[in-house]
């Protein structure tokens, strides 16, 4: 509908500097220094900041880089596990009006060679863990950024990053964006079958994620948060900026461990992480003496693959509060949420747990999520069985591919953004991923998802962890094949698994074959099951 040119509201009522402002998660951190700059901002083991110190380091920072001419667009690359500096990078690389790319320090050197060169990056910083990886990794890559390393542990102002803070003006005038719509963050998916592409986001996208990330899971005022989710991954999910929304405490957590999460909650009072289902599994499976009681109720954030009901059954037995997520790089981490409703509470702890398993809807600042048939782009029936491509449209999806606009057209394709997952629609609304489209496993023309057999696979009382692929068959063209990994102590056969498969699915989709091993995963926990599709096509058709 087009407005009449003579509308009283076009005239006189223009966007000025006193009704308008762009967003952009840096302000969020001033006006948490401002209101609270005596309250804690940090904390990584002895170290201590408040949000007045984190604040005059991050715009040290920008004024840094500005000074060694970082500017407008410029791609500013960090290699770093959580500690404060990544936080930092969070702020002061925009702060510069430059772009953040955060990388992945369990890609190798060739991988981050690559994401250097596209990425043209200007600047790197890199923790000194990672040190020896980066310079393997510039001895590949054609740009040749300035490097300064970054003490891991703490402030030492004889290091190298402290000393090149001391170069910035804690009272730096940094500015905000021009445009809202101007590149934040550049962040590089895994690349699994492929050069990994790069997703870009914007300033306003990440603002309302921040906020949306705190109202969406009720976080409240100055929540404690522990950072056992990397940094690297889709800027952790946007929390770095939903903290200085929050004013909250950073318990920066450098590695993951059962024992570091448990001593961080008891030690530090954390009472919010995010956690990918694998990390739930060894924390419900840490040893007696790494668990320690908690004097507060633990938030936990989970997202990635679908987490098994009985992960989030044993998480909630534990004490721990799920809330289950969905999204990917290109939606800025989380943009669904399977919102909890009061009328749920006083159902049974398994039918609790598999309402909670589900996707959800959309987040409260995301336009709308559907399940559409890719083809028609239709929605699919709201059933519970229909099968479709999710999709997402509105403020929460990328700006698009870096250097991709073949890759760009194709995800927006229709005007929603693919994301390449297979869901169905619940009558209430609610959605539920079945699979990636490419681990749809077509077994004598019929349709299996690998969700459902590894939701039945981690009901077994031996096993720990479970993976399903497809697996070539003479007869079947191919057929579901389950890597699992036993519990500690437990013993259970492969005729035995499959038996008990069996007892709820029906035959054809349960595995031909068991295979008892680790699971391979990426840097956030999510099982690698590319490498296991490898490891399946070795194998001898099945027989069962």
């Amino acid at each position: 509908m087009s407005a009449k040119a003579d509308s009283p509201y076009l005239q006189g009522l223009d966007r000025n500097d006193a009704n308008y402002v762009p967003l952009s998660p840096p302000s969020l951190m001033r006006r948490a220094a401002r209101i609270y700059p005596d309250y804690p901002s940090v904390i990584h083991g002895d170290l201590r900041f408040t949000w007045a110190e984190s604040y005059a380091r991050c715009r040290r920072l920008a004024s840094a880089l500005s000074k060694r001419g970082i500017g407008l667009n410029d791609t500013v690359s960090v290699i770093s596990s959580n500690i404060p500096a990544m936080f930092e990078a969070h702020f002061g690389v925009p702060m510069a009006g430059a772009v953040l790319n955060t990388i992945n320090t369990r890609l190798d050197a060739v991988a981050i060679g690559f994401i250097l060169d596209h990425a043209e990056a200007k600047f790197l910083l890199v923790s000194a863990d990672f040190l020896e990886l980066a310079r393997q990794a510039l001895t590949l890559a054609s740009v040749k950024p300035p490097l300064v390393v970054i003490d891991e542990e703490g402030a030492d102002p004889a290091s190298e990053y402290e000393r090149f803070l001391a170069e910035g003006d804690p009272d730096f005038d940094w500015q905000l964006p021009a445009d809202e719509w101007q590149a934040i963050a550049l962040s590089y998916t895994s690349g699994t079958t492929g050069n990994p592409k790069g997703v870009v986001t914007h300033h306003r996208g990440a603002y309302l994620n921040a906020l949306c990330n705190a109202l969406d899971w009720q976080m409240g005022l100055h929540p404690r948060y522990l950072w056992t989710l990397p940094m690297f991954h889709c800027n952790g999910w946007c929390f770095p900026w939903t903290m200085a929304a929050t004013a909250g405490v950073n318990i920066c957590l450098r590695k993951v461990s059962a024992m570091g999460i448990y001593d961080a909650i008891a030690d530090h009072g954390a009472n919010h992480l995010c956690a990918a289902p694998t990390v739930l599994t060894f924390i419900i499976h840490a040893k007696p003496d790494e668990v320690r009681p908690a004097l507060q109720p633990v938030k936990v954030m989970t997202a990635g693959a679908a987490p098994p009901a009985a992960v989030i059954a044993a998480m909630t037995e534990r004490g721990f509060l799920i809330e289950h997520v969905y999204g990917l790089t290109e939606v800025y981490g989380p943009a669904a949420v399977c919102a909890w409703k009061e009328e749920w509470d006083d159902l049974p702890l398994p039918e609790r747990a598999r309402l909670k398993a589900r996707q959800g809807v959309p987040y409260t600042v995301e336009e709308d999520l559907q399940v559409l048939d890719p083809l028609t782009m239709r929605p699919v029936p709201w059933d519970g069985e229909t099968m479709g491509e999710i999709m997402f449209r509105g403020n929460l999806v990328m700006k698009g591919y870096f250097k991709n606009h073949k890759a760009s057209e194709e995800s927006f394709a229709g005007g929603w953004f693919h994301s390449g997952d297979l869901g169905v629609m619940h009558p209430d609304g609610y959605i539920q991923l079945k699979d990636r489209s490419k681990d749809i496993i077509i077994s004598g023309g019929e349709n299996i998802s690998s969700v459902e057999v590894e939701e039945i696979l981690y009901r077994h009382p031996a096993i720990l962890e479970a993976a399903v692929v497809a697996k070539p068959d003479d007869t079947w063209g191919e057929t579901p094949c389950a890597f699992v990994t036993l519990r500690e102590g437990a013993s259970v056969s492969e005729q035995e698994v499959i038996a008990f498969c069996r007892e709820h699915l029906a035959k054809f989709k349960c595995p031909r074959s068991v295979i008892f091993s680790a699971l391979p995963k990426t840097s956030t926990g999510k099982i690698q099951k590319f490498e296991l599709r490898k490891r399946a096509m070795t194998l001898l058709p099945g027989t069962v």
